[in-house]
């Protein structure tokens, strides 16, 4: 079986669809595309493919991350323009690349985002930045389908920062704060919006619109640098 990687981006209006809904889409794709993939033997064979540590809905993505095998030999970049024009516009296959040794979920170890605040300054959003890096912890209460559940966002966080680029306008006389987040990958995970629900925990931070959040990485972590890594790069080698 011939075991392939795929790095692949959820844009616009994509990134409100469900982890289920993607899995849905890609099913389809591999159909359409002719990818062969193989299937788990028994009683209800599944195809295989795994899903590693998908954004939540709501936050786009430049780095998600999907393991396929297959049961015939293909062409990475073969297989990589098929599925591509396979999916949906804002579900992009950005690389495909055969897998090599090792796990690809143990390289997942953290990511990076960019965290917009529309209608926060760079000013009160460096402060609230300040008092959450101040803190030993920051409890947030998270709802799910089964309940609250509570959550230690400070703990995940390697690195947070007010990037360079805030107080964009986004609006005639409206700022929009630009965070720069690295984020440790944790069991349960801490999403973008728990870190803004820390900020305003610790800091009274409101922000008047619904911040808006973009994973730009996810990879091996180096806590030294606060630098997340490529996963593909030994793949490549």
């Amino acid at each position: 079986m011939q075991r392939l990687r795929l790095r692949y981006a959820r844009r616009g209006r994509l990134r409100f669809s469900s982890h289920r809904d993607f899995q849905r889409a890609l099913e389809r794709a591999l159909r359409r595309a002719g990818v062969p993939i193989a299937f788990s033997a028994g009683f209800s064979p599944h195809p295989k493919v795994s899903y590693l540590s998908a954004a939540a809905t709501g936050v786009a993505s430049e780095a998600e991350y999907v393991e396929l095998g297959l049961a015939q030999r293909r062409e990475p970049d073969e297989v990589r323009a098929a599925l591509d024009a396979a999916l949906p516009d804002g579900l992009d296959v950005l690389e495909v690349v055969e897998a090599g040794p090792g796990s690809l979920a143990e390289r997942l170890e953290a990511s990076v985002f960019r965290l917009e605040l529309p209608g926060v300054g760079a000013q009160r959003a460096r402060h609230a930045v300040d008092a959450l890096l101040a803190a030993s912890t920051a409890q947030v209460v998270r709802m799910t389908a089964k309940g609250s559940r509570t959550l230690d966002a400070r703990a995940a966080i390697v690195a947070l920062t007010v990037d360079t680029a805030a107080g964009e306008p986004v609006a005639q006389g409206a700022d929009c704060a630009i965070l720069r987040l690295v984020v440790r990958h944790t069991t349960p995970a801490v999403r973008p919006d728990d870190v803004v629900a820390a900020l305003t925990l610790v800091d009274d931070l409101v922000p008047p619109e619904a911040p808006r959040a973009t994973r730009l990485a996810q990879g091996p972590l180096d806590v030294a640098t606060a630098q997340v890594g490529d996963p593909l790069a030994a793949d490549r080698s």
